[in-house]
């Protein structure tokens, strides 16, 4: 199970480990907590879908783009993954950059009373008995209020899952690892697309290698993670190289063919060394 807190951090952050598990036959579900309603929206034609001065249907658009990018991850012999909201499409809204008006907003998750988004986690978590679940760090990864309140949630519902259950769930962070992130911008250095730019020292938050406790390969699933990518258009622009990608923002960012987590609940290997399975030691 992954938790994420808008569409389209699925496929930024975990779109190879979906693709992956998903050819592999696991059971995947990917709960995404709000429909992004406040995402800036790249270029025109969908411009007046926003929530400031527009139509306010942003959400229900990336609803439809969620949709495409599970569609892209899934294998194409089986039906496609289908998106799951956390206690239902609409019922918690984007709260927005921190400070930002929409942080106002009586549905905003950020307002949202602390046992209730709680409470519909552990019962998403009793229903479906992950072994495995998947969220962000305490930093939210970037610090967006509403990747802090995914982590908060996944802090507190995850245990209490595992007393209704009566075992372990192995809880992860999905981050960046530094040589990964260096390594790729290193590699796009001569190919940065007009009107983008370069990353400054501290645009991109990383790891360092030694805090990575798990590193998943995903080059042979590398292309279904670029096409859901391009499936969130109005927030992502995936470079001509098909190997570099800009929000609204414009600053590049690379698509590297690994993705890093660190395991926060669960035994690692007793040497130390890396996890290259999600699943390994789960019985």
């Amino acid at each position: 199970m992954l938790l994420h807190a808008h569409p389209d951090d699925e496929s930024i952050m975990t779109g190879g480990v979906i693709a992956a598990e998903l050819a592999a036959g696991t059971e995947v579900v990917v709960v995404t907590f709000t429909l992004g309603e406040e995402g800036e929206v790249i270029g025109d034609e969908w411009a007046q879908l926003i929530a400031d001065g527009g139509a306010d249907q942003l959400g229900g658009y990336r609803i439809l783009e969620l949709t495409r990018a599970l569609a892209a991850l899934s294998p194409p012999d089986r039906l496609p993954l289908r998106p799951r909201f956390l206690g239902g499409a609409g019922r918690w809204r984007d709260s927005g950059m921190a400070g930002s008006p929409a942080a106002d907003h009586p549905r905003a998750l950020v307002n949202a009373p602390e046992a209730d988004p709680v409470d519909a986690l552990v019962s998403i978590l009793a229903e479906i008995a992950p072994q495995v679940v998947i969220g962000y760090d305490a930093a939210g990864t970037y610090g967006h209020p509403d990747h802090k309140m995914v982590h908060e949630v996944a802090e507190k519902a995850v245990p209490i899952a595992e007393a209704r259950l009566g075992r372990a769930i192995k809880l992860y962070h999905s981050v960046t690892e530094q040589s990964a992130l260096r390594a790729g911008l290193a590699a796009a250095a001569d190919r940065v697309p007009a009107g983008w730019r370069f990353p400054a020292p501290d645009d991109l938050p990383s790891y360092r290698d030694d805090e990575i406790t798990t590193e998943i390969d995903i080059r042979e699933v590398y292309e279904r993670k670029v096409e859901a990518l391009r499936a969130h258009a109005t927030q992502v622009t995936v470079a001509p190289s098909g190997t570099e990608f800009a929000l609204s923002n414009d600053i590049l960012q690379p698509i590297t063919d690994h993705e890093h987590f660190i395991l926060v609940g669960g035994t690692r290997p007793a040497d130390g060394s890396r996890e290259t399975d999600l699943f390994a030691g789960v019985v």
